[in-house]
């Protein structure tokens, strides 16, 4: 995670950023801190990247990458103003002893690419270039799944897929083309179907480690569908942080050991 100490809404990029619209960064870095001791609190391990002056999407840390198992993937962002984080996540990778591995085309890390047991999910439409696929699934020796965007409030494949653990996944159909939709439906015939409410919040930009599920606390719908099948759904307001267009996973890079 990256904390939100330079968070501002400096530029519009996606259909979520209002530049008029200001932004408290006092609080976002409250509910930012919220997020990171609710991970310390389920257990989890928290390692904080240093944030970079005039980066203010930085603190978007899913975006950085991809980490799994010996394989760090460092992003290339599409546009200029978030170019530079893709040194700072390079940087970070570095320090914990991997060597980062860059790719020709257009990938957002995890923003984009979303592990599934064996496999990767990947987006594309907005964002990561499709031609990053086949790289991507070089890199990471894993199969890759390339799922088209359509709706460009779900800019990123994080925001209208969530990975709940290694079978099961939610998802919002309508961000997707038909063609989309009927390769998700045929991998995951039992996934949960979330309705618009839920998206609309970003209520499908989770990180969840199997049982227990962080997503934001306004997406109460997708809520109880978790506990019917027997997820923990744990709720946190990450209101000045979607000002931004992200939610908790985008504001979680995880590594995959």
């Amino acid at each position: 995670m990256t904390p939100p100490t330079h968070y501002a809404v400096e530029y519009a990029i996606n259909p979520w950023m209002d530049t008029s619209t200001p932004v408290d960064v006092r609080v976002a870095h409250a509910q930012w801190e919220n997020l990171r001791q609710t991970y310390l609190a389920l257990g989890h391990r928290v390692d904080l990247v240093e944030p970079v002056p005039g980066l203010p999407d930085m603190v978007y840390a899913a975006n950085g990458g991809f980490v799994a198992h010996d394989i760090a993937l460092v992003a290339r962002f599409r546009f200029p103003e978030r170019a530079g984080e893709s040194r700072a996540y390079a940087d970070w990778m570095s320090s914990m002893g991997y060597q980062p591995i860059s790719t020709r085309h257009i990938n957002e890390g995890q923003g984009d690419l979303l592990m599934v047991g064996e496999m990767v999910l990947a987006g594309y439409g907005f964002r990561t270039d499709v031609r990053a696929h086949p790289e991507i699934s070089a890199a990471l020796r894993m199969p890759v799944v390339s799922l088209e965007l359509i709706d460009p409030r779900f800019y990123h494949l994080d925001t209208a897929v969530a990975v709940l653990d290694d079978r099961t996944i939610a998802y919002y159909p309508p961000a997707f083309t038909e063609a989309a939709q009927q390769q998700l439906h045929a991998l995951f015939p039992d996934a949960i179907v979330v309705g618009s409410a839920d998206a609309y919040v970003l209520g499908l930009n989770v990180v969840s480690d199997g049982l227990h599920v962080v997503l934001p606390s306004a997406a109460t719908g997708f809520a109880a569908q978790l506990r019917e099948l027997g997820f923990e759904p744990v709720g946190v307001d990450l209101s000045e942080l979607l000002k931004g267009g992200g939610s908790v996973k985008c504001c979680t890079l995880e590594v995959f050991t």
